[in-house]
């Protein structure tokens, strides 16, 4: 048995898989927000509690919003700020008794996808978040690609490519930058585009439904907003040229960035064609913790 856990800011989801992906369990739970040794404990819990729904032991891989560092093992990167520097991984280990696999939700998410989902049986898969914040992982032939400073797929936290000289210098990002591709593709992003056009504060949901409703504004901010995306992406393709895109989070879920992306990336692909597919999540919501369960390929 698997067991995925997925560390979120305001919850924290366990699943329990068996070896061929079918789900035994899942429970969520708050996240206790600001204690680093409350989350700990909070994860060992749950564990516990899929183990004894299940009854069985299982494997155990955490998605975190964050990173470890190859150099000193802490936390890095985390936007659930008291996760850093700590060495998270060393103590669920020494807190559940057994080895455990840590990687960033958006690696997790990526795995998931790649593994029975919609990028399923691609030899190349680029995982997108498209939230709170912005990120990303890559798969090739099914496994996560790493590199020695864990940031692969860290797309968000780049400058937001072909820029227009009204989007400069971009907005401020948490990262200390301006113009990060984060800033602008994030849901709190787009609904701070669309009130710094229209003076009028809504919500992502809001905006796009105003947009289906006729509203121009919001037809003119998610035109932006898909066009923004095409050129993220296209930066992306001409890097990695990936077979398959799936787009996760929030964002995600507007219908019509599947159509209006693939139209649009193509003027800013180095290729006379673009056969990359673009492609929405198949495991919703449970991307995520599905893939902290698949960091453990092995059957166990």
């Amino acid at each position: 048995m698997r067991i995925g856990i997925d560390l979120g800011g305001t919850k924290i989801e366990g699943i329990a898989l068996d070896s061929t992906g079918i789900e035994r369990a899942r429970k969520r739970i708050p996240a206790p927000r600001g204690s680093y040794e409350e989350t700990v404990a909070a994860i060992r819990d749950l564990v516990a509690a899929l183990e004894s729904e299940t009854g069985e032991t299982g494997t155990v891989g955490i998605g975190i919003p964050g990173a470890v560092s190859p150099a000193t093992g802490l936390v890095k990167n985390a936007n659930s700020t008291w996760l850093i520097g700590h060495p998270l991984g060393q103590d669920l280990e020494a807190a559940l008794a057994r080895d455990v696999r840590l990687a960033n939700d958006a690696d997790c998410f990526a795995l998931s996808e790649a593994t029975d989902g919609a990028g399923a049986g691609a030899p190349s898969v680029f995982g997108v978040i498209l939230g709170t914040g912005v990120g990303g992982g890559i798969t090739v032939n099914g496994a996560l690609v790493s590199g020695p400073n864990a940031i692969a797929g860290e797309w968000g936290h780049n400058s937001l490519p072909f820029v227009l000289p009204d989007e400069m210098p971009g907005p401020h990002c948490y990262c200390g930058k301006k113009g990060c591709i984060e800033s602008w593709l994030s849901g709190p992003g787009f609904a701070a585009d669309y009130m710094l056009d229209t003076r009028e504060a809504l919500s992502p949901e809001a905006i796009v439904a105003a947009a289906d409703a006729g509203n121009r504004p919001a037809r003119l901010a998610l035109r932006r907003y898909a066009d923004r995306l095409a050129r993220a992406l296209a930066h992306v393709v001409n890097i990695l040229d990936p077979h398959v895109i799936v787009l996760g989070g929030g964002m995600s879920n507007i219908a019509a960035l599947y159509d209006e992306v693939p139209a649009r990336w193509g003027a800013y692909v180095f290729s006379d064609t673009v056969a990359t597919r673009l492609a929405r999540h198949a495991h919703g919501d449970a991307s995520g913790v599905r893939g902290a369960a698949w960091l453990w390929p092995e059957a166990n």
